[in-house]
């Protein structure tokens, strides 16, 4: 039985975790949307600084609920890559004094790694080999996961992440931030169907069109040329609800699509989707129904592991460190790195 004391602070969330094998003891994540709300997304200076205020009370915190001490802990761990810079070093730096003052392996963790894992706490049955659908604020990738540490990118974004999209269409409707929530509250009551809007298709040299990859930058222009549109036409309120429930309608056929396709593909009967915007309410129903009309299995993490937390990086820490997985205190912090180059951060 291993137990890992994680931290995440890869953006605007400031959490830790400690995780017994796939059970979690203890959750602690300090947000700060209310302090980023006021500028429409994430200042990553202010998100640094956030960290350094919130970090020590979320260690205390996340031991005092694990009811553990230092000698029954194997491991500490943080994410490293990708991330903000600065909101990274808060963290790893944590994580390294920690593991050297307890003198505890450090296990350097992908944050793309540690939302795939999040799924494993609530399946705790769940192993290799299943399709992965990632899709987050920065992410929107079809990933084969063939073993801890073993990914094979199948399809990605050309241009926005869905999470991002979500944040830029929702700016635009005048809902707030994040967009993600606030688009699937809206189109409740919205006619998904009111608007048809573009998919968004990679053409092919030899023709034809990418079967797994994602386009999202036509479909943001779409919404903002239809707005202005409409506008122009009526000068009464804009049908906002309507709006967000088609291009939530675009966005979620679009994913389910391309995941379906990937997965029969490749000959996988289990897809996990991840992310938060695994989260979306008509994603998880339309995936759903599409799973069942190909007898493939879908399993998502709960809503409170979709979005950024350190249960999910202990998870990931679980398993490579119980396979001897550990990573130097050289190790340093990465903006960007590829899922398929995670056995680079261990020894």
């Amino acid at each position: 039985m291993t137990s890992v004391l994680a931290i995440e602070t890869s953006c605007d969330e400031t959490a830790v975790a400690i995780v017994k094998n796939r059970y979690i003891l203890s959750s602690i994540v300090a947000s700060q949307i209310d302090i980023h709300r006021t500028y429409g997304g994430v200042v990553p200076e202010v998100a640094s600084r956030q960290h350094l205020q919130a970090i020590n009370p979320c260690i205390t915190q996340a031991l005092q609920e694990a009811k553990l001490n230092w000698g029954e802990i194997d491991g500490v761990a943080a994410t490293v890559a990708p991330g903000l810079i600065g909101a990274l070093m808060v963290g790893v730096t944590a994580a390294k004094t920690l593991a050297i003052l307890h003198q505890k392996p450090f296990i350097g963790v992908h944050h793309l790694e540690g939302h795939i894992y999040a799924t494993y706490l609530s399946d705790r049955d769940l192993q290799p080999p299943f399709l992965c659908l990632l899709v987050s604020g920065g992410h929107t990738s079809l990933i084969y996961v063939k073993d801890c540490g073993v990914y094979e990118m199948l399809g990605s974004t050309r241009d926005d992440a869905a999470g991002e999209a979500f944040d830029k269409v929702a700016r635009l409707l005048g809902l707030g931030y994040p967009g993600g929530p606030a688009i699937d509250r809206a189109a409740k009551t919205g006619n998904p169907q009111a608007f048809s809007l573009p998919e968004g298709k990679l053409s092919l040299p030899e023709g034809g069109y990418h079967p797994y990859d994602s386009s999202f930058s036509g479909l943001k222009t779409a919404v903002l040329r239809l707005v202005q549109k409409l506008e122009t036409e009526n000068k009464q309120s804009l049908p906002i609800n309507d709006l967000a429930a088609s291009f939530q309608e675009t966005v979620a056929r679009s994913l389910v699509k391309r995941t379906i396709t990937c997965a029969i593909d490749y000959g996988l009967k289990t897809i996990v989707a991840a992310g938060g915007v695994a989260a979306n309410s008509a994603l998880r129903q339309y995936l759903q129904e599409a799973a069942q009309k190909h007898n493939l299995n879908v399993q998502y993490p709960p809503l409170n592991l979709c979005t950024d937390n350190a249960a999910m990086i202990a998870c990931a820490a679980v398993d490579h460190l119980s396979r001897g997985h550990i990573s130097p205190l050289t190790l340093g912090v990465q903006s960007r790195m590829a899922i398929t180059e995670v056995m680079k951060l261990y020894e």
